[in-house]
């Protein structure tokens, strides 16, 4: 099997990241697994790709702090091989409320940790990726979401406009770095079974609207991690700048 280069998955230990990292590996690439708090995950499911034959690392680093991200990259300079990709898919989502009654923490943490910690990790990977830096080129798929487009009313729209930002610098940095060598791209998921809804405390949020689901059911973390592997893949190598709704047509 060719080696592919490493990849880091952001809040690589569960749902939609740890999909991500098992098809990476099962696809050839090492992989790099960022995580918050999940220790024990991130360790079992190392021991999953080391298991397949390919070298991993569970990194804690919080993707908001620039200190924690410059050290998770350089450790992954040390340990893996040159980076290929980047999968940002770090995110937080507080509990469902209205604007009336935000306060600025929740919104603050909201941005910290999707968008700067996103940008800030996007960052890092262009510095190496990047041709004109010494890099070979390489791939970068954010995860956004369709409450970008949707706008999440009573639910969350500090959520949904921290995925605004994400698809607005997908769009600018994959037209920044295109002659680097890297592509950027993007992927909406919409009504997916993962752990993230009991964050907001709506555990059967997905079983509740996916009446609204043209398609009639929630999607899996691995129909999204199919997407954002395939981005990833050279069969995506003239995609560039794509808002890819992962969504059943909703």
């Amino acid at each position: 099997m060719t080696i592919k280069g490493s990849v880091l998955v952001t809040g690589g230990s569960r749902g939609i990241g740890a999909a991500c990292v098992r098809l990476l590996a099962r696809d050839g690439y090492d992989v790099a697994i960022n995580y918050a708090r999940s220790a024990d995950a991130a360790d079992k499911l190392a021991a999953e790709v080391i298991a397949l034959g390919r070298q991993a690392i569970p990194i804690k680093a919080d993707v908001g702090c620039e200190a924690d991200v410059t050290d998770m990259f350089n450790r992954i300079d040390k340990e893996l091989p040159p980076l290929a990709g980047l999968v940002n898919n770090a995110g937080i989502l507080f509990e469902k409320a209205r604007l009336a009654d935000f306060g600025a923490d929740r919104i603050n943490e909201t941005l910290r940790v999707n968008v700067t910690g996103s940008f800030l990790c996007a960052r890092e990977a262009v510095r190496r990726m990047s041709t004109t830096h010494g890099g070979s080129g390489g791939v970068i798929v954010n995860v956004s979401s369709a409450a970008a487009r949707i706008g999440s009313p009573n639910e969350f729209i500090d959520y949904a406009a921290s995925k605004g930002a994400i698809d607005a610098m997908t769009l600018g940095l994959s037209k920044e770095v295109a002659a680097d060598g890297i592509r950027v791209n993007a992927v909406r998921p919409g009504l997916i079974h993962t752990d993230i809804h009991a964050s907001s405390g709506q555990p059967d949020r997905v079983e509740r609207l996916q009446a609204q689901v043209p398609m009639g059911r929630g999607g899996s973390a691995e129909e999204v991690a199919e997407a954002i592997v395939w981005l990833l893949s050279p069969a995506a190598s003239y995609v560039n700048g794509l808002l890819l709704d992962v969504t059943g047509g909703r």
